[in-house]
């Protein structure tokens, strides 16, 4: 089965139920082997999925469980609104800067500083005042919509044991938390903590040939939403957190260094290898190498 189909959750499971032996394999591998067809036909393209499975070539990939597609849905759904909500702000602050109205920062936040701009200094211009009304409404929507969204999120983190463990990491919020479980879906999916970074593209590329060997940036592989949000709470643990940890020790060191750029990517991956570890083992976050025993 090509890893490309729309209903391929439902059908797997589905057949699963039924007993059906199932491969579902990696599409860009198949498509690498298809591309050696001389003729572009179902047939072939058949005899050549056939061809795969039968030497074993083929690369197995993990089929998420439903529950971890309504939590992807439900995450990204929210990100998509998040951007929608900066789109918006970015587009009122533009239309403003045409006019030689500055946004600037004022206590109260956006909402409170674009009334002051529309009661004040809007008067004089009613199409821009009925512009910026506009934008400011879609904008209080798309706020309302994204509350009902965390609050979802925040619901679904109570329920899962897995979640609220996550949480415990420094920097690790509800919306990294549910993400890593969604993502990962199934932890026995890697022998090794150490290859959950490598599975999210945190890990540099390498180009060994001959005497060769050369070490690039991170692939960059994988889920860009989950090392996004990992890169946000090595950030978060690094700048804003005032607890030291080991893990902050060492992402510090890191940054001295080689800079907070490389010491934020580091910490990501080792907090995806710490989740995942987190995740099998079922213990808690260590604040340090050797957590103190508790007093009798």
């Amino acid at each position: 089965m090509s890893e490309s189909g729309g209903d391929i959750t439902r059908n797997l499971h589905g057949l699963k139920e039924r007993g059906v032996p199932i491969v579902c394999m990696d599409a860009r591998h198949a498509n690498a082997a298809l591309k050696m067809m001389p003729a572009k036909t179902d047939r072939n393209d058949a005899i050549g999925l056939a061809q795969i499975v039968r030497t074993g070539w083929c690369k197995s990939v993990h089929v998420k469980s439903t529950a971890s597609h309504e939590a992807r849905a439900l995450l990204a759904t929210r990100s998509q609104l998040v951007r929608t909500r900066c789109d918006l702000e970015n587009q009122i602050r533009g239309v403003l800067r045409t006019f030689g109205i500055l946004f600037g920062k004022r206590v109260g936040g956006f909402a409170k500083r674009a009334e002051e701009i529309i009661d004040g200094e809007l008067h004089a211009s009613p199409t821009i005042q009925a512009v910026v009304e506009a934008l400011m409404r879609a904008r209080a929507n798309i706020l309302e919509q994204i509350r009902h969204l965390e609050a979802k999120v925040r619901s679904i983190a109570r329920q899962n044991n897995v979640v609220r463990r996550l949480m415990s990491v420094p920097g690790v919020g509800v919306i990294t938390a549910l993400g890593f479980v969604a993502t990962i879906d199934d932890p026995g999916r890697f022998k090794r903590s150490s290859s959950a970074g490598a599975y999210l593209g945190l890990t540099p590329r390498i180009y060994a040939s001959g005497e060769t060997m050369r070490s690039g940036r991170v692939s960059k592989r994988g889920d860009d939403f989950l090392r996004r949000s990992l890169y946000e709470a090595a950030n978060a643990l690094l700048t804003r957190i005032p607890r030291f940890s080991a893990l902050k020790s060492w992402g510090l060191r890191i940054a001295r260094r080689g800079g907070y750029r490389k010491a934020k990517v580091a910490v990501a991956r080792k907090l995806a290898v710490i989740l995942h570890a987190m995740w099998v083992s079922g213990e808690p976050f260590r604040w340090s190498l050797q957590e103190p025993s508790e007093p009798a």
